[in-house]
């Protein structure tokens, strides 16, 4: 069940990170309508396995609850897997830049994402797809335009993404501490958390990366500001799952604080 659990969290937190990257793509090549269809799919398997992440932690949470043991350990390596999961997405990024765009243009001349799907599966393209693999670069880094940023916009990506990191399970977690009556009400918490996680994410940080991203698109700004929004957003995010383990036991208290 642990290593369910874990699965499903690095690979929500793996396609998180890939999505940023897809800013880039959608500058570069101009067909923005487009990559965001198809990027719909990547975002419909990482919902999906949000669906199955909440039961999967109630269960470990219950277990632990019946056997007195507190589950801390495996709190804290499911959200370790998400910050492998940011990682991992990371590294893939260059790889992901470079096989996105061919799958924009079929989909340009097909018009089915699930046509693109299938085809992508073939064993011909899958052998194309580990031929095109492509490690990150260090000069790029050291290129970007990281002054041209906002940093408020980097802080509150950085505390957001650690909120949606232990949104969750730190719902589920203080059902731990609380009274049995109350245990249903604790883990009903974690849909509020995420939401207001989600809130300040749409409110606070991407209208002002569309704005950066829009001025790209129009010429307004150079495409190394959205490289730099990017690369940035990504570290926070990054540093966001290494927060959540601070913020987990805390979180868990306060939230069982409103029911004891």
């Amino acid at each position: 069940m642990l290593l369910s659990l874990m699965s499903l969290t690095f690979v929500i937190h793996f396609i998180d990170t890939l999505a940023y990257s897809v800013r880039l793509n959608s500058v570069k090549s101009g067909k923005f309508a487009l990559s965001m269809s198809l990027f719909n799919i990547f975002v419909l398997v990482s919902r999906t396995a949000n669906m199955f992440q909440a039961p999967l932690i109630g269960a470990l949470i219950g277990l632990s609850i019946a056997s007195q043991a507190d589950p801390i350990k495996e709190v804290r390596l499911v959200i370790l897997s998400a910050t492998i999961g940011t990682l991992i997405g990371i590294l893939f990024i260059p790889t992901f830049l470079r096989l996105f765009p061919k799958a924009v243009d079929r989909l340009e001349i097909k018009g089915s994402v699930p046509s693109i799907v299938v085809e992508a599966l073939s064993i011909a393209n899958i052998k194309r797809m580990v031929k095109n693999t492509k490690k990150p670069q260090k000069r790029m880094i050291h290129r970007l335009r990281y002054r041209e940023i906002p940093k408020r916009l980097l802080i509150l990506n950085t505390m957001i993404t650690a909120i949606y990191t232990v949104g969750v399970i730190s719902a589920y977690y203080a059902a731990f501490f609380v009274d049995e009556e109350f245990r249903l009400s604790a883990s009903a918490s974690s849909g509020m958390i995420n939401g207001v996680a989600t809130i300040l994410l749409t409110l606070l940080v991407d209208p002002q990366s569309a704005i950066i991203t829009d001025q790209a698109l129009r010429n307004k700004r150079p495409y190394g500001d959205v490289k730099a929004l990017v690369i940035l957003l990504i570290g926070t995010k990054l540093f966001g799952t290494l927060i959540g383990q601070i913020l987990i036991y805390p979180a868990a208290m306060i939230i069982a604080s409103f029911y004891k």
